[in-house]
């Protein structure tokens, strides 16, 4: 039978953050956190497959999708206790962690800070914010970002779409899911996305890890600085998803499906059964 979610809200710093858990409960957890301004159902292709052998965790991030209203301003570190407070709640002990975009930052963050939590990292279309960075760089990115509060809405909505998507209905969705953010709160999200960055020199995850992103990437530096990224990282898996651009989990899922649930065969094994 097809997976169905048990759905769950935990009231958390004014925000109702809302949740789904499927799959076997006695199976290794698998989280999906979705990127900035849309919400869980980037996922809806991908966690009712893993759902077949794993336990999985979806959930609308504060201030996205049904996690409304925000309440708290949106932070990485403010998402990242969220996300805590959410695998305590379900008594999750290690997961693996698949995030997209600003998804795969919160996911980072989580390995960076309780390491013990994590068995591996999915991390999609995203960029590593411990990458080492000229001081000077970072605040440029961090005052070029303060151009959001002066653009219209709908012009960054424009620019997301554009290099978001090959297929209509992908860039459809995510129109949408952008349209249920009020405009201020919209543009909280980028700005957090934008202070994210924290160089660690040094630094590795230290964690099994999938690396992805698109074919037609072309979103900040995330195509260039991946395969850099791939080989600082010990047990990292580089992955180039054919035909896609930054959702290239949805562009092509079978794709993307295939990737993870290899990734997951080997980071997070499944008891054989007796024969």
């Amino acid at each position: 039978m097809p997976a169905t979610l048990t759905e769950h809200v935990l009231e958390l710093e004014g925000c109702p953050l809302h949740y789904g858990v499927a799959g076997p409960a006695d199976r290794p957890l698998v989280v999906f956190t979705h990127g900035a301004c849309v919400d869980r159902h980037t996922f809806d292709s991908h966690w009712p497959v893993v759902a077949e052998q794993y336990r999985v965790l979806v959930w609308d991030v504060r201030g996205h999708g049904q996690s409304q209203p925000m309440g708290a301003d949106y932070t990485l570190a403010r998402a990242v206790a969220d996300l805590r407070a959410i695998l305590d709640a379900i008594g999750a002990g290690p997961a693996v962690f698949v995030g997209h975009s600003n998804g795969g930052y919160i996911a980072q963050e989580i390995a960076f800070h309780d390491p013990q939590r994590v068995q591996g990292l999915a991390l999609v279309s995203g960029t590593c914010i411990t990458w080492p960075r000229d001081a000077r760089k970072v605040r440029r990115v961090r005052s070029a970002m303060r151009l959001i509060d002066f653009l219209p809405i709908e012009w960054l909505k424009w620019v997301g779409l554009r290099m978001g998507s090959t297929r209509p209905e992908v860039r459809a969705y995510a129109y949408q899911a952008f349209s249920q953010l009020p405009p201020a709160d919209f543009r909280k999200v980028l700005h957090a996305v934008g202070a994210s960055i924290h160089p660690e020199p040094g630094y590795r995850i230290g964690k099994p890890i999938l690396l992805i992103h698109g074919q037609h990437e072309r979103t900040g530096h995330i195509s260039k600085l991946a395969p850099l990224w791939a080989a600082h990282e010990p047990a990292c898996r580089y992955v180039v998803i054919p035909d896609s651009k930054h959702f290239a989990l949805m562009d092509n899922a079978e794709f993307f499906n295939r990737a993870l649930l290899g990734f997951l065969a080997e980071c997070a094994p499944l008891e054989r059964k007796a024969t």
